[in-house]
């Protein structure tokens, strides 16, 4: 009768999982528009200028996810310990370091801009001078880039997320308001596309900072020492490489893929190439939509030991980047001229470089939604090597070392060829990988996700909806399954006046999960609920917890913590 039937995680993930893609959707078709913008303003042909800067943005992207995505998966991780000091403190450093570092980039990119832009035009020299105009409007608006995209990822672990979506909707919508303006009012030419995100990115940051007015935010700037700050700035990179260096792999496999272009194709190829490199952001609308609303859930769930919801987690996300991969991949294989209708390709020497590259390079979607996702599981589970390898191989050794074997034996086509095998390979990697755990473990560790799996005779998991009756009935029913226990009777009246009171305590509640795990020395109540904000072991005057003193003396230790925008309860009681 009492089963877990995870309406709340399903709830959860929604409420993530939409603002994270519509957050997601606002950067990636943004992007994808603007190029759309300047090929149709200045000509496909300046979309070359903008690829050849594009190692850069995907540097700047690392930084930003390394210590910004990965701070905040330490700092949900810190608040599933109870640690609200540690969680402040990845909080602190992270936007610290994100802020210094960005302005950092911004005057040294200035100080630089003509030597930059001659390195990253190596095959291709005579694109220079537009080369160093981007990259000049572009780079001073890093400062603000590092700070509204770090700030973003703190916010949403924070259970805020749709303002982090409106912020970077903002920024765009300015971005491309400021195309217009500063290309075709002002004249500035594909300097003015860059200069027009910098403006995005500056409004943005003014818009996202409204969350340090929000009353219900529980992260908080905390003095810290030189060396903790140093320690925490180790276990944040740390954390957040794994999943990050895609960013640095993408922009070592850019550059180098762009002197291949240059070499085995010409200028064509690299218009082909940004197509196809544009035309990810629209896959990517879904694969970083999905994969940073699985994380910081998956982080949580698998620190409290809850395999089962990690599992739910991971299943519903697999099949959300699935089914977007595979239809953009049909789409563009069987219709690759939509594509050239919208970059405005009339360019005859250009059209039949780009169509073949296109339905070449559309095959390898479905292989890096499956790379991409479990390289942030992997990260989330705290598996970093993992993840770093997989990264690894899927965003530079194999993309570029099958590119440059075979393009030397069949020219052009092995480039965009080596995009898919790249995949697959990585995919092969993983499946041998994981059985190899599997044995390892003797079958402790199973499946693809080498997820564990609950115990059934010492892990029961329950969802009720907000009824006192359920409660009661719950209580005496786990009291049943733990019959012979000394401490079952003690277990059942802590979950009854913990369930009667958090539903006393709601106008309205719909589920509360409870999950009851029978260890050798003790038992643990988790219990979650998406009630008010409230700590059971306070005393609180607007939320007053009738039977605190009898769960107090029922309970050995009680935590809380409020995670996710949900209350997090653990009860220990002593066998």
């Amino acid at each position: 009768m009492y089963e877990r039937n995870y309406d709340l995680l399903r709830s959860k993930f929604k409420e993530f999982f939409l603002p994270t893609l519509f957050t997601s959707m606002a950067g990636n078709i943004c992007l994808f528009v603007d190029g759309l913008i300047v090929s149709f303003l200045l000509g496909a042909g300046n979309l070359s200028a903008i690829q050849i800067v594009a190692p850069v943005s995907t540097f700047i992207n690392l930084i930003y996810w390394m210590i910004g995505l990965g701070g905040s998966v330490l700092c949900s991780v810190a608040k599933a310990e109870f640690d609200d000091k540690k969680s402040n403190g990845y909080f602190t450093v992270a936007l610290i370091s994100l802020l210094t570092i960005g302005i950092l980039i911004a005057i040294f990119g200035l100080a630089f801009s003509g030597s930059i832009a001659q390195f990253l035009c190596a095959s291709q020299p005579e694109l220079v001078p537009e080369v160093t105009s981007f990259f000049s409007a572009f780079v001073i608006g890093m400062p603000c880039l590092c700070y509204m995209m770090s700030l973003s990822y703190f916010i949403r672990a924070d259970g805020i997320p749709t303002l982090p979506f409106r912020a970077i909707l903002l920024a765009n919508i300015i971005n491309l308001c400021f195309d217009f303006i500063y290309i075709k009012f002002f004249a500035m030419g594909v300097g003015g596309a860059a200069l027009a995100s910098s403006t995005g990115f500056l409004m943005g940051s003014i818009f996202i900072s409204y969350y340090f007015f929000k009353s219900e935010r529980t992260l908080q700037f905390i003095k810290l020492k030189m060396g903790e700050f140093f320690g925490y700035i180790k276990q944040i990179v740390t954390s957040g490489f794994s999943s990050s260096s895609t960013q640095l792999y993408l922009t070592l496999k850019l550059f180098i893929i762009n002197i291949l272009i240059g070499i085995y194709i010409g200028k064509s190829g690299l218009v082909a190439f940004s197509i196809c490199y544009n035309s990810l952001f629209i896959l990517y609308i879904f694969l970083i939509g999905t994969s940073q609303t699985m994380s910081p859930i998956v982080s949580v769930y698998f620190k409290e030991e809850d395999y089962s919801g990690v599992n739910y987690i991971i299943k519903r996300s697999l099949k959300i980047v699935l089914v977007a991969s595979l239809a953009l991949a049909i789409l563009f294989i069987v219709y690759p001229q939509s594509l050239l209708l919208l970059y405005s390709v009339k360019n005859p020497a250009d059209v039949p470089v780009v169509l073949n590259a296109l339905r070449i390079f559309a095959i390898s979607y479905v292989g890096t939604a499956i790379t991409f996702l479990y390289t942030f599981y992997a990260q989330a589970i705290q598996k970093n090597r993992l993840s770093t390898i997989i990264s690894l191989l899927e965003g530079f050794i194999c993309p570029i070392g099958f590119a440059v074997v075979l393009s030397f034996f069949i020219g052009g086509n092995g480039i965009w060829i080596s995009f898919a095998i790249a995949e697959a390979v990585t995919i092969l990697f993983i499946i041998a990988y994981s059985r190899h755990i599997g044995r390892k473990t003797n079958g402790e560790y199973l499946g693809f996700f080498i997820n564990k799996h609950n115990d059934d005779k010492k892990v029961f998991e329950h969802t009720i909806n907000g009824d006192v009756k359920e409660a009661v009935n719950l209580a005496r029913e786990v009291q049943k399954y733990l019959s012979g226990n000394k401490s079952a009777t003690l277990v059942s009246l802590a979950i009854e006046e913990m369930l009667v009171n958090i539903i006393d305590t709601n106008e309205s509640i719909d589920a509360i999960d409870v999950i009851v795990r029978n260890n050798d020395d003790n038992i643990l109540i988790s219990i979650k609920d998406t009630g008010i904000d409230f700590n059971p072991v306070i005393e609180n005057d607007n939320l007053k917890f009738d039977n605190i003193s009898v769960l107090n003396k029922i309970a050995d230790k009680i935590d809380y913590s409020r995670v996710l925008g949900l209350n997090s309860t653990v009860i220990t009681i002593k066998n």
